[in-house]
């Protein structure tokens, strides 16, 4: 009697045996069938108190009739139930053998036990009598108990069946027995010799008397395997339908795949692809021959570290015509395999390593299912039982092909997203700088990083040497990610070049930039007329000798700058409407700059993160720019190290560095021209005595001509006041001729007869190149000579 069951088990002869045959427990009917106390046999070995050949049970059940010895010396045929009970581990556990004593109490004629019916009723019926023991089962239930009713009738549930599982249905016997209130169980047990899994819907009443005393407990059983296996299935295509696809990651796909089907349907899987015939292309959709060649995406097992794969992510292997895989993809559709039937014998006898882990592990079942998606074949899954004791199933094979089949899907959703990504990523490098120009203004240094999940978006910067020894910094961020952004922003950054080259203020620069996005948006517009292209940027112009900085934004972040030996701080700049939506004006803020001030230029996806807010990441770029480094390459790399996840970043990140650099006053040389062009001959001669001082005697007699021709110029047709400029870099000296008229002049080609109209011609064929540019005070006609030796 325990707390468990409280009643008397002395109706029932009950005797456990270890796996070394001793007697370990001895029950009180033990003792009334055969005499022997549990003193008497506790500890010796069972064989003792059998008259003959011992019985050894096979499987986890045994019954049959045994001749015991009795006490007095007397024989007594007995038939014995046994229980074979699993140990710790895998070791073989102890034996639980069981028998009722017919020696049950007298109960009177008109027993309610008794007035059930049972023989009739098409469900699996027993009744337990108020001491929890079998007294009555129709045949339904001695067909899945698998026992006949006058063997086990008396017998306790958890005798019936020795399964641990069983213990909880006791518990709910009693319950209904002490409460007199009708109870629905469901449960998983194993029920017959083959070890079978079962689900079982119960529903348990009392019995009562005449008085209405509760006297047993009927119990009916109806096995609904079927549809719990259904539902499970279910829950693993609705398992599927979640986890797999939760990126755009063919790897990480293909690991989602294997782990959704291990434990539920296999005990190890693989997945194997077929590679690309060419980097980024389409997957195979031809017929394929044998040998056949793949990579491992994933695999997945029961055990850690899935020892039994054979091959490691990442890696290739040939599957010849014998094996599954290639069995599977040559036809097309789902083999499933057995080992005992050898019908993988062919293949493991030529794969010497593969049958050392089918040995090793007991692998008895193999399924493999071509991955295909949108009429091309992607690779296989692979899935393999051996802890699992049965072979796959047809309903096993149907769950395996539409888990498949929705994984191809996502599996080719990633390749094209792949693909996608790497052409955008191979136009995004395209547009941007290969390399930044070497200026006399500033240092400059770049880094750009494409997003690490989302698209390829429209970040873009470039740096653009100007006239006069001024360089214009520049950096954007198309709205949007994918190959539309990377080209709209190639026009954009065409269209700032070609603004840039006109030497456009920058807040006039970015109104016609404004205007150049309207008509892009008006081209990519939808029906209701809304437009589709959006931009920021920022634009900055630097004059090393000046030393003065101008800048203005669209709705871009506003730069960092670093003053020499100061800290990071942020340059106050009016924010700017963002680009395309015309009509409203930028500001343009002028800035000294000491020689040495790094400025930071970057787009949104350095600072905004979906862990942090913009104020964190802005203080986190400031405390990286404020650690001195004389490299800007270190600055850079420390600056994404520390505002940049692990994973990389979620947006686009454009980075731009820029050092400036002052060009010394002894490098420049000023004059103003005076009205008279006989007074010009003076002026002549003082460029020479200064090209002296600079030692370029030999750039002379060019420089001469071009000055000349400038001035006259300017004389002739502009509007006094009338200033030249000298400006000696190390391979380049520029001539620069302002006035405060507004009129560009222009090339053109002079007739023979024409008294002019060859100065411009021969200034541009003197100098490298030459041009003109506005400014608040009118216009500036500048050339630029090379110097190809200095002395």
């Amino acid at each position: 009697m325990t707390t468990e069951y409280p009643f008397d088990e002395a109706a029932t002869a009950r005797a456990v045996i270890d796996a070394e045959g001793r007697v370990t427990q001895w029950g009180e009917g033990a003792r009334r069938l055969l005499g022997w106390t549990a003193d008497e046999v506790v500890g010796r070995p069972a064989a003792r108190l059998v008259q003959g050949a011992t019985p050894t049970p096979r499987g986890p059940r045994w019954d049959g009739t045994v001749t015991l010895r009795h006490r007095d010396g007397r024989r007594v045929s007995v038939w014995l139930l046994a229980h074979r009970r699993p140990g710790p581990g895998r070791r073989e556990g102890d034996c639980l053998v069981v028998t009722p004593l017919r020696a049950a109490r007298a109960r009177p004629d008109d027993d309610p036990l008794d007035r059930a019916d049972l023989t009739q009723s098409p469900c699996a019926v027993a009744i337990y009598d108020e001491r929890l023991r079998l007294h009555r089962m129709n045949d339904a239930l001695a067909a899945v108990i698998g026992l006949p009713e006058e063997r086990v009738r008396g017998l306790r549930v958890t005798e019936i069946s020795g399964r641990l599982q069983t213990e909880e249905v006791e518990q709910q016997l009693h319950r209904v027995l002490t409460t007199g209130q009708g109870h629905d169980v469901r449960t998983y047990v194993p029920v017959g010799e083959d070890g079978r899994m079962n689900a079982w819907l119960g529903r348990m009443a009392p019995v009562t008397d005449a008085a209405g005393r509760v006297c047993g407990v009927c119990v009916t059983v109806h096995d609904f395997t079927d549809q719990y296996l259904a539902r499970e299935r279910l829950q693993l295509v609705n398992e599927a339908s979640v986890r797999i696809g939760s990126t755009l990651d063919v790897t990480r796909t293909a690991q989602e795949l294997a782990d959704v089907c291990v434990p539920g349907l296999a005990d190890f899987v693989s997945v194997d692809l077929l590679d690309p015939r060419e980097p980024g292309g389409e997957p195979v959709a031809g017929p394929l021959t044998a040998p056949i060649t793949l990579r491992r995406a994933a695999h997945q097992s029961i055990n850690p570290g899935s020892p039994e794969a054979v091959v490691e992510p990442g890696g290739l292997d040939v599957y010849p015509a014998a094996s599954p895989q290639a069995d599977s993809l040559l036809a097309g559709r789902t083999i499933v395999a057995d080992v005992p039937s050898r019908a993988l014998a062919r293949w493991l006898s030529w794969d010497r390593a593969r049958m050392e882990r089918v040995r090793q592990y007991g692998i008895h079942s193999t399924m493999s299912v071509p991955i295909r998606a949108r009429g091309a074949t992607l690779g296989v899954a692979v899935l393999t039982r051996f802890r699992h004791p049965h072979p796959f199933t047809p309903d096993d094979q149907l769950l395996a092909e539409e888990i498949t089949a929705r994984a191809a899907v996502c599996i080719d959703n990633a390749r094209r997203y792949s693909r996608e990504r790497e052409t955008a990523l191979a136009l995004q490098r395209s547009l941007l700088p290969q390399s930044l120009p070497n200026t006399a203004a500033v240092q400059a240094c770049s880094r750009y990083l494409p997003a690490a999940r989302a698209g390829v978006g429209g970040d873009w910067f470039d740096v653009i040497p100007l006239s006069g020894m001024r360089v214009a910094m520049v950096v954007g961020d198309v709205v949007g990610h994918g190959i539309q952004a990377s080209a709209t922003m190639g026009r954009l950054r065409t269209a700032v070049r070609t603004l840039a080259d006109i030497d456009l203020a920058p807040d006039e620069l970015l109104t016609h930039l404004d205007d150049l996005v309207l008509r892009l948006s008006d081209e990519a517009g939808s029906d209701d007329g809304t437009g589709e292209v959006g931009a920021t940027c920022l634009y900055a112009v630097y004059d090393p000798v000046s030393r003065r900085c101008t800048l203005a934004r669209a709705g871009h972040p506003s730069p960092l700058m670093v003053r020499p030996g100061g800290t990071a701080e942020e340059v106050e700049l009016p924010a700017g409407p963002p680009l395309g939506l015309g009509g409203l004006p930028f500001e343009a803020v002028e800035l000294y700059l000491p020689e040495g001030t790094v400025l930071s230029f970057f787009t949104d996806g350095l600072i905004e993160s979906r862990d942090r807010d913009v104020g964190t990441g802005h203080e986190r770029l400031r405390e990286a720019l404020s650690r001195s480094s004389a490299s800007l390459d270190e600055t850079c790399d420390r600056i994404l190290h520390r505002l940049l996840p692990t994973g990389g970043a979620s947006d686009d990140v454009a980075l731009l560095l820029a050092r400036t650099q002052g060009l010394p006053a002894s490098r420049v040389a000023t004059w103003d021209i005076p009205a008279d062009p006989a007074l010009v001959a003076p002026v002549r001669k003082q460029v020479i005595d200064q090209l002296g001082t600079w030692g370029l005697e030999e750039a002379g007699f060019t420089t001469e001509l071009v000055v000349s021709e400038l001035i006259t110029n300017a004389i002739r047709y502009g509007t006094h006041p009338i200033r030249l400029r000298l400006i000696h870099d190390t391979a380049t000296l520029i001539c620069e001729v302002s006035d405060t008229s507004h009129t560009a002049p222009h090339l053109r080609r002079a007739k023979i007869w024409d008294e002019g109209g060859r100065g411009l011609l021969l200034v541009a064929q003197l100098t490298q190149r030459w041009g003109s540019r506005h400014t608040p005070e009118g216009k500036t006609i500048w050339a630029e000579l090379a110097l190809f030796e200095e002395e």
